[in-house]
């Protein structure tokens, strides 16, 4: 079974349509929609940084879960915008309206299979923007859908308390915290034989960048030829396992509190355009 697909009872793929169908209050049941991305994150760690994260993650938060709350993962969107890494092979991108294209669709099909509240986990930093598109245009066209972007990272976890002052401020690819979460979900992935240290270098305007972070579009291959922006030397297993285990604890709880969340419904017309809205099996 691929990484982050456990456990199976909370994945929406592994039902039948007749198991979906009969799902009790689906217009209270959380769908938790992973998304990642496939592209180049050092010579240390595979191309499938952002999605194993993203969907492994969630995995181990919905193994959590009291049976009382309902809420099941989808399977995870694997190709994201990742022009910034495109020097490097591997890396896989979509165009952001491709992207946009597809999570619209995506979560059209949760709509119109009775699901009324949708959480979209994004593991990959380039893309975020057109998640929050993506949840405004399906809530523009469906004013009884609750649909949340959020990134992986975005929870509380313990990662901060083992990253130096420098990887809080400049790592921003395949560094620290990456690198010890990958040996705590797929540790025969990584190879820290390979690892190397790169940072960018501060950005010279204090008044663009007060903590020195590039504030231009910038490109992986701008920093250097290693795709590594960071320092993904000290991580070890066990600090990995104890980040999965404050991300998990933290989106186990907030799926919980998404269950229960009421949001003021919109009656009027939608705009935008709703699709395949027409006849959907509920029965043999």
């Amino acid at each position: 079974m691929l990484h982050g697909y456990n456990p199976p009872h909370r994945f929406l793929p592994y039902l039948s349509w007749t198991e979906i169908a009969d799902l009790p209050d689906k217009a209270n049941t959380v769908i938790v929609l992973p998304t990642g991305a496939t592209e180049q994150h050092g010579p240390h760690l595979p191309c499938a940084v952002d999605t194993v994260i993203a969907a492994g993650v969630i995995g181990h938060a919905l193994a959590r879960l009291p049976a009382s709350v309902p809420a099941y993962a989808m399977a995870p969107i694997t190709y994201g915008k990742s022009e910034e890494h495109l020097h490097f092979p591997g890396t896989i991108t979509l165009s952001g309206e491709t992207l946009l294209a597809t999570m619209n669709e995506v979560g059209e099909s949760v709509y119109r299979a009775g699901f009324r509240k949708l959480l979209i986990v994004n593991g990959h930093g380039g893309q975020p923007q057109v998640m929050e598109m993506s949840a405004r245009e399906l809530r523009l066209r469906h004013g009884d859908f609750i649909v949340v972007p959020s990134f992986t990272w975005r929870v509380p976890h313990v990662a901060g308390q083992y990253l130096s002052e420098k990887e809080k401020k400049l790592a921003m690819h395949a560094g620290h915290a990456e690198t010890a979460l990958m040996l705590a979900l797929a540790p025969e992935t990584v190879r820290m034989d390979r690892a190397v240290v790169n940072y960018p270098p501060a950005f010279p305007s204090p008044l663009l960048s007060p903590d020195g972070r590039p504030a231009c579009a910038w490109s992986a291959r701008d920093f250097g030829p290693s795709g590594i922006i960071g320092d993904p030397l000290p991580a070890t297993p066990a600090q990995g396992l104890a980040i999965l285990d404050s991300l998990a604890e933290s989106w186990a709880a907030a799926i919980s509190e998404l269950h229960t969340l009421e949001w003021a419904p919109r009656a009027e017309p939608t705009w935008g355009r709703a699709q395949h809205t027409g006849h959907v099996q509920t029965s043999l």
